[in-house]
């Protein structure tokens, strides 16, 4: 006898050669229309919906379940940000995306805490755009060089004023992996390139996560330039 199944609100799962679903919010329907047309030409990439400001972009996204949501930082109603961090809380599966005009250190630190996955330029769109886009839906981080100066110039101000990382704060094992995460490799891929179990891996990570305090490999990446495991 087949027992019925209960309903769910997660998101769909997508075979393999569907389309990540794109969620666009910005108040100004010109922009939306260039960076949707950059988009929908890509092959892997699809706009589902668009918004004109971050409280509808809320409404939308519950509405549609996007896999990525790209946000205006300066919007009505509610600001990129602030449409960020609520969708982090209800939707902590979604990936975000930052797109903006201001090329601003503050900004780019509220967007990290808010939840977002990377912060883009409009300027530099047509070049960073997709492949923010495609890291995202790798759970990498997309940081255009700017921000990578914001994060040493950040590291450096907090070494000045006598903050420091806690000394040998994780394994050996966890420090190993903390720094394959940051390079950008797939659970997968570390696990064949350690010989353990992709289980392992993530259960690693998830020992990371709780250990330093972070939330996502955002900030394992930043922790990782902090302590010299990787190069920015």
């Amino acid at each position: 006898m087949t027992m019925p199944t209960s309903p769910s609100i997660a998101v769909p799962s997508r075979g393999p050669a569907a389309p990540t679903r794109i969620l666009l919010a910005d108040d100004h329907a010109l922009v939306r229309r260039g960076v949707r047309l950059i988009l929908d030409g890509e092959p892997d990439l699809t706009v589902v919906a668009e918004a004109g400001d971050g409280a509808e972009a809320i409404e939308m996204a519950r509405a549609e379940r996007p896999d990525l949501v790209i946000l205006d930082i300066a919007m009505p109603r509610l600001t990129g940000l602030q449409a960020a961090r609520e969708l982090s809380r209800v939707m902590p599966g979604l990936r975000i995306l930052m797109l903006t005009m201001y090329d601003n250190e503050q900004y780019f630190f509220e967007a990290l805490k808010a939840g977002a996955a990377g912060y883009v330029l409009k300027s530099v769109a047509d070049r960073d755009l997709v492949e923010a886009c495609r890291a995202a839906m790798r759970d990498e981080p997309f940081l255009y060089p700017g921000a990578v100066t914001a994060l040493i110039r950040n590291f450096l101000d907090r070494a000045k004023d006598g903050e420091d990382l806690p000394a040998r704060a994780i394994t050996e094992r966890e420090e190993e992996i903390l720094k394959l995460v940051a390079e950008g490799h797939s659970s997968k891929e570390i696990a064949e390139m350690l010989v353990i179990s992709v289980k392992t891996v993530e259960r690693h990570r998830a020992n990371l996560l709780q250990k330093l305090g972070l939330r996502d490999r955002l900030e394992l990446t930043r922790y990782a330039i902090r302590a010299g495991l990787i190069e920015p």
